[in-house]
């Protein structure tokens, strides 16, 4: 955790229902204007845009960034994780202000986070504290954390869930949902229903702090073993369904790491591989929010600090088979079993291998033959990634084949997806090949 920089600003949260709901308004209003506009001026020099260009400009990126920060919750959520998961996809312009959601949340004005403290801990709540900085040192999605010193010495880390914020998961997703749908972004036909249940549960799992400080401390005995790891302290009295205290550890973020040495990087990012095979494999159990600023690094010893359990789940194991099959068939060098593979899992439909499977294949031999090598692997060398772009965005334009895979597998494959997008990030060079073999043959099929 870090000190307060360069955040958004001070502003309420809106816990009515009305008043976010008033929001959302705001937001399909300023996006609809956005487009007649834009629409009209386009048309009069003689262009004839799609609306899918016409909802996806900076401006509307803009407004969205900033109406979900102000909203918080699981709207500001969801905006996280588009810009997180689609980072290679998105144009630059829009992912860079997408970004900002995760880099530049909002705060509670010190009324707001002063009546959200008593409701929890009395009107007397001060007395706890030798001091207790207002000024919160993170601010994220569903809370904020501030630093504070107990009077017995304990420094803690006190994470503030927003007012309403539990409250509003349903209606804030549903919200988007609606927003998406307007669009005219995805088909008609395409069944969001089961995903959108998987996120609101989700969120009212991360929603709940005492959960969280449970997984915290599950992870902490997982890794007892492990000194690569440290694991905050629960401090179970100040702890509640909407407050978490835990001992405050001192680390700077992980992705400051770019600029350390070749051999730090590396030594980081395999260890973070490592511990993403053992969630998989081993606990089977993963934190699945792969957010750089849930990951710090302390210099004194070289541990990486696990900061964030809400979005811990379990891993089913039919969920841990398909992955260890598709890495076997991976590991091989298959190309017909990793389809074979893909599609029972879920990751594809057959609707995409008969109607796109040319470009399929493409693209699972651009991925074997970059991840099987027996050989150290440069994150940081992307040259491939726009080729699987432009793959992926040429079977993207066909409507007919677009397919969600199951929930489970999405949330183990957005924690995959955003550990290589901090090797990229560090610039790592990592052997993942004999990571992975290792994994499998420690951790085998029980």
């Amino acid at each position: 955790m870090s000190d307060y920089e360069n955040w958004g600003r001070e502003r309420s949260v809106p816990s009515g229902r009305l008043s976010r709901l008033a929001g959302f308004g705001g937001l399909a209003a300023g996006v609809a204007g956005s487009v007649i506009g834009q629409g009209a001026k386009r048309l009069a020099a003689g262009e004839r845009p799609s609306l899918n260009e016409l909802l996806l400009t900076p401006g509307n990126a803009q407004r969205l960034t900033d109406r979900l920060s102000h909203l918080r919750g699981a709207a500001m959520k969801l905006g996280q994780m588009v810009s997180m998961d689609a980072g290679d996809v998105l144009p630059p312009e829009l992912t860079s202000i997408l970004a900002a959601m995760r880099d530049k949340a909002n705060f509670m004005p010190a009324r707001q986070l002063d009546a959200a403290l008593k409701a929890e801990w009395g009107a007397d709540w001060r007395s706890r504290f030798k001091w207790f900085n207002p000024r919160p040192i993170a601010a994220a999605s569903i809370g904020q954390v501030h630093k504070a010193m107990t009077r017995d010495g304990q420094l803690l880390a006190i994470k503030v869930q927003y007012p309403g914020v539990a409250d509003s998961i349903d209606s804030d997703v549903d919200n988007v949902a609606g927003l998406l749908k307007l669009s005219g972004l995805l088909p008609d036909d395409l069944d969001i229903a089961p995903l959108l249940a998987a996120a609101k549960e989700q969120l009212r799992e991360e929603a709940d702090y005492v959960r969280e400080g449970q997984q915290m401390r599950l992870y902490a005995e997982r890794l007892a073993d492990d000194s690569g790891f440290a694991v905050p302290q629960l401090h179970e009295e100040l702890t509640s369904r909407n407050v978490l205290a835990m001992s405050f550890e001192e680390g700077r973020p992980i992705e400051s790491l770019a600029d350390a040495d070749q051999d730090t990087r590396n030594r980081v990012f395999g260890r973070m591989v490592q511990l993403v095979t053992r969630e998989l494999f081993d606990f089977g159990v993963m934190q699945t929010d792969p957010n750089f600023a849930n990951f710090r690094y302390r210099s004194a010893d070289g541990a990486i600090i696990l900061l964030d359990f809400g979005a811990t789940r379990p891993v089913a194991p039919e969920v841990q088979a398909a992955y260890r099959n598709l890495l076997q068939a991976g590991l091989a060098a298959d190309p017909v079993r990793i389809r074979e593979e893909a599609l029972k899992a879920g990751f594809i439909n057959q609707a995409v291998i008969d109607r796109q499977g040319e470009k399929l294949d493409r693209i699972i031999a651009i991925i074997t033959a970059e991840m099987s090598k027996d050989a150290p692997f440069d994150f940081g060398d992307r040259a491939f990634v726009p080729l699987l772009r432009e793959e992926g965005m040429a079977i993207a334009q066909d409507k007919q084949a677009w397919h969600i895979p199951p929930a489970e597998t999405l949330f183990v494959q957005r924690k995959v997806s955003g550990t290589a997008l901090l090797g990229a990030k560090l610039g790592a060079v990592v052997n993942i090949r004999s990571i992975v073999e290792e994994a499998l043959k420690q951790w085998p099929a029980r």
